[in-house]
């Protein structure tokens, strides 16, 4: 049962709404001005506080702001739209004109707290999603990962600059989505800009904004992402590739809060959190005189280092089950698995694109698959495992070793070399986890010719499918 507060000055008015209120099974206190009101309740205790305009002594629309988080429906005389609309400006509910049908107000009241409950289990719902998953999208239990959790949680509330360093395709979008979230700035804009994907040319402009006739070309005026990003967060991602010109005004908006437009003599405040992305060492950038070194330390007040996907461990097998389930998910094609030969295969390999190319792989071989079990040559990834040894005696799944320092291609024509005297083309390719096409297709671009050649070892049919 819903507890409302009806300030009302009319004491028919007041007892006649109290009525029709109980009647529907609300629970009903009563004032006749905000000073009594004040005085008499918290209004933490009520789920709606329902006020007339006209009172004695204060309005009643002071109680929009005392009453706060309650959400507040006004009562205005019919005809009196500007004090309508003065308390809807003044963060008012709704509100609702005398004289009312009984059944509009039941109605108002009814939307007005299935609003509020709604928002009350939104909220709920945000808050148990961030303690089980603390950031977006973000998978991870290894220890390195769990760190990282640690500090999002604990620097998302501040306004502080975050500089983010992690390989390519580590998921530093990711991190700085869930800082934005997180933050008091979440219900502001959230404005990435990749560095690297805007030519040297404009990115002052994008990024700055220009005035017309600034420069050939403008022909108007434009806002700048700067700007746009005012009450929230600016996400630079790939700031290593940021041009001089544009580090020093950069340098100007980290120092004093404020931006000018090219072309433009006037300055404007901005109120923007900065979050920074790199995949190099601007440290070192800085040294070498590539980087400004004071835009550097103004950037450099917290680092949140990203672990590669290949010092992850096990993360790799969690986040391979979780975006093979979405990837499936979105093409329709039904549930999927990776056999053992995939798992051990992508645990053994080294993963350069980091999740960005593990995401890749799996929509790949989610589309090549065409049985519910994804083999190592539907991902497509140079991985050795599980081949016979030269002192194994040709054993079928003894394991073997690269020899030290050779790289995956050099060790594939190292192994095949070795052993097609006495393994198939097919035998090769199941040692080596990937499709005969591929082998065939690898023998070529190598130059490695066969020694023997079997009937069953021609190279294989051109049908379309990849290796």
């Amino acid at each position: 049962m819903s507890n409302i507060l009806l300030v009302e000055d009319e004491a028919l008015i007041r007892s006649s709404l109290k009525r029709l209120l109980e009647r529907n099974h609300y629970t009903v206190s009563e004032a006749g001005s905000v000073s009594e009101a004040c005085e008499r309740y918290n209004f933490l205790d009520f789920d709606l506080v329902i006020t007339d305009v006209r009172l004695p002594g204060e309005e009643g629309t002071e109680l929009i702001g005392r009453a706060k988080p309650t959400p507040v429906l006004i009562m205005t005389s019919f005809g009196n739209l500007k004090s309508a609309v003065d308390a809807m400006k003044l963060g008012a509910v709704d509100y609702i004109s005398k004289p009312f049908d009984h059944d509009e107000m039941l109605l108002a009241i009814e939307r007005i707290l299935r609003e509020k409950t709604l928002k009350a289990q939104n909220e709920a719902l945000k808050l148990a999603v961030a303690r089980e998953y603390p950031t977006s999208g973000m998978i991870g239990s290894c220890a390195a990962m769990q760190e990282v959790f640690t500090r999002i949680r604990k620097l998302a509330p501040l306004a502080t600059t975050v500089l983010i360093r992690g390989e390519s395709g580590t998921g530093k979008e990711l991190v700085a989505r869930a800082l934005h979230e997180q933050s008091t700035r979440a219900n502001g804009p959230l404005i990435s800009v990749n560095c690297a994907a805007i030519p040297e040319s404009l990115i002052e402009s994008e990024l700055f904004g220009h005035e017309k006739g600034s420069f050939t070309g403008a022909q108007a005026n434009r806002k700048g992402l700067v700007e746009a990003a005012d009450g929230g967060t600016l996400f630079l991602d790939e700031i290593g590739e940021l041009p001089q010109e544009a580090q020093a005004r950069l340098l100007r908006l980290l120092q004093e809060k404020e931006v000018r437009r090219i072309g433009s003599t006037q300055s404007k405040r901005v109120d923007v959190r900065l979050v920074a992305a790199t995949h190099r060492n601007l440290k070192q950038m800085a040294s070498e005189g590539r980087f400004r070194e004071d835009l550097y330390y103004r950037l450099h007040v917290v680092e949140l280092l990203l672990p590669a996907l290949r010092e992850r461990g096990d993360d790799i097998l969690e986040l391979a089950n979780k975006l093979l389930e979405r990837t499936a998910l979105r093409l329709g094609v039904g549930e999927l698995q990776f056999s053992p030969e995939s798992r051990a295969a992508m645990l053994g390999y080294n993963w350069p694109g980091n999740v960005r190319e593990l995401e890749n792989a799996i929509e790949r071989a989610a589309i090549l698959c065409e049985s519910t079990e994804i083999m190592p040559e539907h991902l497509a990834i140079d991985y050795v495992r599980h081949a016979p040894s030269a002192n194994s005696g040709g054993r079928a799944g003894a394991a073997i070793e690269p020899p030290t320092g050779l790289s995956l291609g050099d060790y594939f024509q190292h192994f095949v070399l070795e052993h097609q005297d006495h393994m198939s083309e097919t035998e090769l390719a199941q040692k080596l986890g990937i499709s005969r096409k591929s082998l065939w297709e690898r023998r070529q671009r190598l130059g490695i010719p066969r020694r023997k050649t079997h009937e069953a070892d021609q190279p294989p049919e051109t049908d379309g499918s990849d290796s």
